[in-house]
């Protein structure tokens, strides 16, 4: 029996702050919930999933995640609603400045499922996933 019950919030850290909190609230239709600039941090959420995003120090020697070497977050993958919905955020997406497109919408396996795969302009590789179901 787990002793917890899902997930409370996700915190990463973006190359640019204020990049990537655009990114969200723009691109995917996002609500910034609160701002720390004393970190500087702030919490951003769909209604249902929060991340809180937190501004590396690029006074140090700032490192690009490779999820083929490093320990920790390889993608986050978020659900949306329908194919439709799939297409006009993967459009946004394409056309926002500093996103790096790994793929645009392709079938999972055989399908019906749907996703599609970049990294937002902070570096955070995500992923969109239409489950294939009405």
């Amino acid at each position: 029996m787990s002793v917890t019950a899902g997930l409370n919030h996700l915190g990463l850290s973006v190359r640019d702050l204020n990049e990537t909190t655009r990114f969200f609230v723009d691109v995917l239709g996002w609500k910034e919930l609160s701002r720390d600039e004393s970190y500087p941090r702030n919490a951003v959420t769909d209604g249902n999933l929060r991340l809180t995003l937190w501004q590396v120090d690029h006074s140090q020697n700032v490192i690009d995640f490779d999820r083929r070497a490093n320990i920790g977050l390889h993608h986050l993958a978020m659900e949306v609603p329908d194919e439709d919905a799939l297409y006009e955020i993967a459009g946004r997406v394409r056309d926002w400045p500093g996103v790096e497109i790994e793929f645009m919408p392709e079938f999972m396996g055989t399908g019906p499922r749907m996703h599609m795969m970049f990294r937002e302009p902070g570096g955070i590789r995500l992923e969109l996933v239409w489950p294939g179901t009405a």
